[in-house]
């Protein structure tokens, strides 16, 4: 188990964190020893990793024992530390939004209203008038129209995204899907506009998504240890494949809170950063949604505090509070118990992670 808030905060890694005691950084420190208690007694929430950050310091780092898989690969019973890399699941469309943003920041791409046909010649004998509508835009915000479902579990083969998985041509199955709503008008979760988006970077950059990644976000944040699942061909999975260590997808989230920035050195724009969590469209449930990144709210105290959020199958929760100055890192391994998923990330937000901030 990491060092707790009891113990004066993080211990110190060379991986470009710096790390002090929560009341340092203005965070009740009493307050945040309790996330250690909940979850080693509540169990069944099997939440293996918890990290805060605040004013681009971390804070509170929990590490817990827990079964975990990698992907669909179970890896037993594991006690989980900062060292290994973890399911981001979902979290992988948020990243692969921001490898859209390197696209436009460096002239690979011209803008948002590009139609996604222009880039998939091979497939023009499935256009239509209707089709040809679909913009960057659209894929971003989750509204290009298809016929999509991935409201049935990832294990029954009529799940869409399941059936983009065993297709042989991914991008060809995205494509042929009938128009369910002109684009634009419906939000409708759909991993193969990602998986679309991913393609797109590739073929506009003349360079694999990997190294795109690699290069122009992970490397200046100083993120090393990366692993994408893959599709039977090959290509990285963009829309739930990656696989980060804990500190790695925090640093994911600092980036975004400082629009960009990590440390000094630029990486993406700051109006891409704006754009992106922006409401763009309502998404599911009470959401908002910007381009890829989830966008909510909480009560605290009679204050509402607006996050942005990145969220991934099985648990995983990146939350960024810009009023606050406050990322929130949670990595579990729910993926037999939809029922709770949604929870363990909301405890640490709304029970420990921004009370401690408002009274630090």
């Amino acid at each position: 188990m990491g060092d707790t808030a009891e113990s004066g905060g993080p211990a110190p890694l060379d991986d470009g964190w710096p790390v002090s005691a929560p009341k340092h950084q203005d965070m009740d420190a009493e307050l945040l020893s309790g996330i250690a208690h909940q979850f080693e007694a509540w169990t069944d929430a099997n939440v293996h990793a918890v990290l805060i950050a605040r004013h681009g310091v971390l804070v509170c780092e929990q590490y817990f024992t827990g079964e975990d898989w990698a992907f669909a690969e179970p890896l037993g019973c594991i006690d989980h530390d900062a060292s290994m890399r973890h399911d981001m699941r979902s979290i992988t469309k948020s990243v692969t939004s921001l490898l859209v943003g390197i696209a436009l920041d460096r002239g690979w791409l011209d803008g948002l209203d590009q139609t996604v046909f222009s880039f998939f010649p091979e497939h023009a004998d499935l256009r239509t008038p209707e089709k040809d509508a679909i913009t960057l835009y659209h894929l971003l915000t989750m509204s290009p129209g298809f016929a999509w479902s991935e409201d049935l579990p990832y294990s029954n083969p009529k799940n869409s995204e399941r059936r983009m998985i065993d297709a042989p041509d991914q991008h060809r199955y995205v494509l042929e899907q009938p128009l369910a709503r002109p684009p634009g008008t419906t939000y409708t979760y759909n991993g193969g506009a990602t998986a679309l988006l991913a393609e797109i970077v590739r073929r506009s950059s003349g360079r694999t998504l990997e190294d795109v990644a690699a290069a122009e976000l992970f490397e200046p944040l100083g993120i090393a240890d990366v692993e994408w699942i893959r599709y039977a061909n090959g290509d990285p999975m963009a829309a739930s494949g990656l696989r980060l260590r804990p500190r790695d997808l925090a640093k994911i989230g600092q980036l975004v809170l400082c629009g960009g920035d990590w440390q000094g050195r630029r990486v993406l724009s700051e109006e891409w950063i704006a754009q992106s969590i922006t409401p763009q469209i309502n998404g599911q449930s009470l959401f908002f949604y910007g381009y890829h990144w989830w966008l909510g709210r909480s009560l605290v105290d009679r204050r509402e505090i607006t996050w942005v959020s990145g969220v991934g199958y099985g648990g995983q929760r990146m939350y960024v509070v810009p009023s606050l100055d406050l990322v929130v890192t949670v990595l579990a391994g729910l993926y037999h118990n939809p029922a709770l998923q949604p929870i363990v990330g909301e405890v640490v937000l709304r029970r420990y992670a921004l009370p401690a901030a408002m009274k630090g």
